[in-house]
């Protein structure tokens, strides 16, 4: 069987909403367009401008109701929409000062009020607000997802992870080896750079917003706590639903 595309996603706010996505234009050293290009700053936080720590902004470990965030991103407008099953729906240009009070009232409806209070919408003048701080896409197997949910007899979303790119067709855990290797999606080569260490975010359904499964303790049986892996675009070029990944080296 050979390995295919099965899904593609784009997370425009840091842990808050995912878009599903048909195809996507790479450009070498770069990250996914639109991918974490935005986050939400709280009063704790401590950014220069640049890339932040995500200790810096809202996410999903701290509230688990930002899971069931999902997401519709015009492109040439930058408009914004967001889908919370008891917040409702908001759009919004996530650039504009003045469209920043929809989105902050909109988002008291489920952030706590015992946590830090979000202060607003934060853009990194170089770099998208992945986890780390390298141009870095993560690529994730469904072969993978459907053992670990074998061993927590439970059905694991994918929506869990946060991940860019779904393959179908690969041997169970197989990405786990990649790291130093080179590989070909569709038009694009990806050198891959590291795996991906997971936190509790991961135990929220992203259907309702609660914790539901031990998506950690799962991993902990396998003697890690590893999901998927980063890796780094090499050449220009398209990915899309259906596109056939091989292994270069």
């Amino acid at each position: 069987m050979t390995a295919r595309v099965s899904m593609i996603v784009r997370h425009p706010i840091k842990a808050i909403g995912r878009e599903e996505l048909e195809a996507v234009d790479l450009a070498a050293g770069k990250w996914m367009p639109f991918d974490r290009l935005w986050g939400v700053a709280h009063e704790r936080s401590k950014l220069d401008g640049g890339w932040g720590k995500k200790v810096n902004f809202l996410r999903g470990v701290t509230d688990p109701n930002l899971m069931a965030v999902t997401s519709k991103l015009d492109t040439k407008s930058k408009l914004l929409t967001l889908h919370h099953p008891e917040a409702g729906d908001v759009s919004f240009h996530p650039n504009r000062t003045d469209d920043e009070h929809l989105f902050l009232d909109w988002l008291r409806a489920i952030w706590p009020s015992d946590l830090p209070r979000p202060t607003g919408i934060y853009r990194a003048s170089d770099a998208h607000l992945s986890d780390v701080p390298d141009p870095w896409i993560s690529i994730n197997s469904t072969s993978s997802l459907k053992s670990l949910s074998q061993r927590g007899d439970t059905d694991l979303s994918p929506h869990r992870w946060r991940g860019n790119i779904w393959v179908d067709g690969l041997k169970p855990w197989e990405e786990m080896n990649w790291v130093g290797k080179t590989i070909k999606i569709g038009e694009v080569e990806f050198a891959v750079r590291a795996q991906i260490t997971r936190c509790k975010a991961t135990m929220a359904n992203p259907e309702t917003g609660r914790r539901d499964a031990d998506t950690l303790g799962f991993l902990d049986d396998l003697g890690h706590q590893e999901f998927g892996v980063y890796a780094e675009v090499i050449n220009d070029g398209r990915v899309e639903l259906g596109a056939p990944l091989t292994m270069l080296s």
